[in-house]
């Protein structure tokens, strides 16, 4: 059930704060924007960490579910489902596409609209995520620890700690590793 604060929050998300200025702090009132959505989605969300930023267009439905560790965000555009769990420090680019639900298909002698939907599958990003620009990813997904996820990606499967991914579908492009340094050189 909707609570009157969940309920005055969402009015005032989705009627006034989704379309203040960008945060960026040379975009004026920026900063003051960032802090305006943060306070409403307090309201909103299961759980917001310290310093989340919930960008200029964001959506994400009535957010009940939604978990968010502390500086991670919501880019600028993006539609995520009422169920997205976020660890710590992820960064989200513009207009990326998170799916919790698909519709059923399988049987071909009823027509799609009339299957319904599958069982909404929460999505879960790990902390120190970095997802690019315009990403897909579908339900049911998991993105490891330390991933990143190259710019217009459709992700289909769950993505491995510490890797790169990229492509249509997203695959692996390469693991992540700490630079090592030469001595004495």
């Amino acid at each position: 059930m909707l609570s009157i604060r969940r309920a005055i929050g969402l009015a005032l998300y989705y009627g006034l704060a989704r379309y203040l200025p960008v945060s960026f702090r040379f975009q004026p009132f920026g900063t003051i924007s960032k802090h305006v959505r943060g306070w409403i989605c307090r309201g909103i969300f299961r759980h917001t960490g310290k310093e989340t930023n919930i960008e200029r267009g964001a959506h994400f439905g009535s957010g009940v579910e939604i978990e968010i560790g502390d500086h991670s965000g919501l880019g600028v555009n993006c539609q995520v489902p009422p169920n997205l769990k976020m660890g710590a420090d992820v960064m989200m680019g513009p207009d990326v596409l998170i799916l919790g639900q698909n519709h059923d298909f399988a049987d071909p002698e009823v027509p799609m609209r009339l299957q319904g939907a599958a069982r909404a599958e929460p999505v879960v990003i790990e902390a120190n995520v970095w997802i690019g620009a315009r990403v897909i990813v579908l339900p049911g997904v998991r993105i490891g620890t330390g991933a990143v996820i190259g710019a217009g990606s459709v992700v289909t499967k769950d993505v491995p700690p510490f890797t790169v991914c990229a492509g249509n579908p997203a695959r692996v492009l390469r693991e992540r590793k700490a630079s090592v340094k030469s001595k004495g050189a």
